[in-house]
């Protein structure tokens, strides 16, 4: 099970049970369009925001969307991150029909589904998943590359991170997270 630092805010209670069953975090249900007139939820999720940032994930369909635009503007200026599912037709385990528009939501996808959604975001997991344990870029694979612990291997790292417009402060160490974040390591040529 993997840990998210950030607060993962959701529509309903069922999308909590299942983000609780894979992710160790504080899950916040904002009860669908409830969150359109609690200003208390709105204060909260703005202040959770300013703490340790927040990750919204909502369902593919417009309700998700409004409420996700919602939550946006109620946050302006705060640590938000957008994790995004897939639209996949289908009906969750629980309902006799599908929703209005035939999709699946948060609580029907699966956990690999929900668990890259949240890596994409770019959230801050800690822990191994099914996704990253196999092929995460390591420190040992900087080290191969040139990045790190050999000559040059500072002047190295700094022009990929030029190249690829990223800060060229990052060490070593940073520079792990940052690639994990951003790439695969079977896309990265270096490796």
């Amino acid at each position: 099970m993997i840990t998210v630092k950030e607060t993962i805010v959701v529509e309903g209670a069922y999308d909590k049970i299942k983000l609780n069953s894979i992710v160790n975090a504080n899950v916040l249900v904002t009860g669908g369009f409830c969150i359109f007139k609690n200003k208390e939820m709105q204060r909260l999720m703005k202040r959770l925001a300013q703490k340790d940032g927040i990750v919204v994930l909502t369902d593919s369909d417009r309700a998700g969307f409004l409420i996700r635009n919602f939550i946006k503007s109620c946050t302006a200026g705060e640590t938000v991150y957008h994790a995004f599912i897939p639209e996949l037709k289908g009906k969750e385990k629980r309902k006799t029909e599908p929703g209005k528009e035939g999709l699946l939501g948060v609580e029907g996808m699966e956990a690999d589904v929900i668990i890259g959604a949240l890596q994409r975001s770019g959230a801050t997991l800690f822990g191994e998943t099914k996704l990253d344990c196999k092929n995460e870029i390591t420190k040992l694979d900087l080290y191969r590359a040139g990045f790190y612990g050999k000559e040059n291997s500072k002047l190295k790292r700094e022009e990929f991170l030029k190249q690829n417009g990223l800060p060229t402060k990052i060490s070593a160490n940073m520079l792990v997270d940052v690639l994990n974040l951003l790439f695969h390591k079977e896309d990265l040529e270096l490796f």
